[in-house]
């Protein structure tokens, strides 16, 4: 069953889709990146997959993209909604695992531990601004003080998977894709073959939290 909710935060007003797991232990909360919103390919795989294993998902939106802006504000007015949001995600009394995309991933590293979740989830984390790997984004993800799982694409231009330092995450590579984990027509797996390579490493990392 899905639902809408709308909260009311410091940054504006966001809104949250539930998708409601079977039997829910746990909560999944997944921002989406600064290009995009929750129809993200990764974040509607996870939404239609999850809830059977027991995790509502909880799709959310950016107080700027509710407006209909265009461009993302600043990392600190995105961790203003993401904080604002926090008690509705925690309203069904579930722990509340803090993840998201690209920037979404960002704001869940930064605020996770603060906020209370048990672990983060970082779809494409964005290691560093394309073609510029001296401006890395590590030190976010090297210090959530949390279990963390990146979902990075092979051919990921903002951090390819063997970019990565070494450190305290969990790393689950889908071959070929893109920052949107999109795949080539040439690639020798199919696109619905690399989403489920994605929602296979998801299911098993947030299950074994259990």
């Amino acid at each position: 069953m899905t639902q809408y909710e709308t909260v009311f935060t410091d940054a504006g007003e966001a809104r949250i889709t539930w998708y409601a797991g079977t039997k829910p232990w746990t909560v999944l909360a997944l921002g989406h990146g600064a290009g995009g919103g929750v129809e993200a390919r990764d974040l509607r795989a996870l939404a239609a997959a999850l809830p059977a294993h027991g995790v509502t998902v909880a799709l959310v939106e950016q107080p700027w993209r509710v407006a209909g802006k265009k461009v993302a504000p600043a990392p600190k007015t995105l961790d203003t909604g993401w904080r604002g949001l926090w008690p509705a995600l925690a309203g069904p009394g579930l722990p509340v695992v803090a993840g998201g995309r690209s920037a979404g991933a960002r704001v869940a590293c930064r605020t996770g531990r603060e906020l209370g979740a048990p672990a983060v989830l970082a779809l494409s984390f964005p290691l560093h601004p394309p073609g510029k790997p001296e401006k890395t984004r590590a030190e976010e993800l090297l210090t959530t003080g949390l279990p963390t799982l990146v979902v990075q694409g092979g051919n990921d231009t903002f951090g390819r998977p063997e970019e990565y330092p070494e450190g305290p995450y969990e790393l689950v590579e889908v071959p070929y894709g893109d920052h949107g984990f999109a795949i080539p027509k040439r690639a020798p797996l199919t696109q619905d073959e690399a989403l489920a390579v994605l929602v296979d490493g998801v299911t098993k990392w947030i299950t074994a939290l259990r």
